[in-house]
């Protein structure tokens, strides 16, 4: 479900308003009010499905956005949006749904509908968007902006030139300066137009005690949350994107990069400049030694390294095998 604190729906829209030009089964009257993922979506929202498994959608959504050949796979949709290129339909039908929650033209800085708890410190230039809410002791740096509807707990620190959007963060975390949390991530759907951006409708949640370093990024949410559990500690350039579950207690060295959708275990370690590709599982208390390019799942508790990362001890064979084998060829072009 669409968080309202940071999202307002524009509807109610007909199916056959957002796809006058399209083919349309079912209902083509029926009202759409929201939009989710196609295995959540209900009876109002809007959702786009790609079959790629050939499972049959058990969901029962207002309406089905997917290809022609695949109808059958969305028996319950209220209607059915047929196009060959659901994903890139989905984002541009999107914005005549739903929208994020805006700063309300000419308020002042400081939104008279937030609300600051004791202690509350701000520094020079703070913005603070409509029905946010600051803890007590909380302190904000000069020029940070915190969005409509975001939420800070107790004892935190913000510094200065951050920007918080769609994003709830607990209590005695620490945000260094120029740390960016909440923007939209890098979803991009094809279209024969050329590419377009993926709507992003998530949130970013940051548990309590998370240090979170300078002109670090993390991406909101497609549809679920971006969490960044108790403990973690961040370093400075570092970038999280869409989805990603990370761990409590996990360290994360500076240049450190996770693609979306990617979960990180409790305890995890990751060198400087590790990057992770989408899609991965990183076990609980592993390490990823500095520079590795992890393309597979990591087992928990296993030490990787290397472009392509493995497991410590079978990189270390195959790098003293191949300087080995430079050695001997030195030797051979020397005679």
């Amino acid at each position: 479900m669409i968080d309202p604190r940071f999202y307002e729906a524009l509807g109610p829209v007909t199916v056959r308003a957002l796809a006058p030009s399209s083919d349309i089964g079912g209902d083509a009257d029926r009202e759409i009010t929201g939009a989710a993922p196609a295995d959540s979506a209900g009876p109002a929202d809007l959702c786009y499905y790609e079959g790629k498994k050939g499972a049959a959608l058990e969901s029962a959504p207002g309406a089905c956005i997917i290809p022609p050949a695949l109808a059958h796979l969305a028996p319950r949709a209220g209607a059915l949006i047929l196009t060959d290129r659901p994903r890139s339909f989905f984002a541009r039908a999107v914005p005549s749904v739903v929208r994020g929650r805006g700063f309300t033209p000419n308020a002042p800085g400081i939104d008279p509908t937030a609300k600051l708890e004791d202690g509350v410190r701000l520094g020079a230039g703070v913005v603070i968007g409509p029905g946010a809410e600051i803890g007590a002791d909380t302190e904000i740096g000069p020029n940070s902006v915190i969005g409509p509807g975001v939420a800070i707990g107790r004892r935190s620190k913000i510094g200065a030139r951050v920007s918080i959007s769609f994003a709830l963060v607990g209590d005695d975390v620490n945000i260094l300066a120029g740390a960016v949390i909440g923007e939209q991530g890098f979803g991009v759907a094809g279209d024969a137009s050329g590419p377009v951006d993926v709507p992003h409708l998530g949130r970013v949640v940051i548990q309590d005690k998370v240090t979170i370093g300078a002109n670090t990024c993390i991406d909101r949410g497609v549809f679920d949350d971006t969490v960044i559990g108790e403990g973690a500690k961040i370093d400075n350039l570092c970038h999280i994107a869409h989805n990603c579950q990370i761990g409590r207690g996990v360290l994360i060295a500076a240049f450190g990069g996770i693609s979306g959708s990617t979960t990180v275990g409790d305890g995890v370690t990751l060198g400087g400049r590790v990057g992770v590709a989408d899609h991965r599982n990183i076990g609980a208390g592993a390490t990823l030694a500095g520079g590795a390019a992890v393309f597979q799942d990591v087992p928990s508790g296993e030490v990787w390294s290397g472009y392509p990362a493995k497991p410590l001890r079978k990189w270390l064979r195959e790098a003293a095998w191949l300087s080995r084998r430079a050695a001997a060829g030195t030797r051979d072009e020397s005679k």
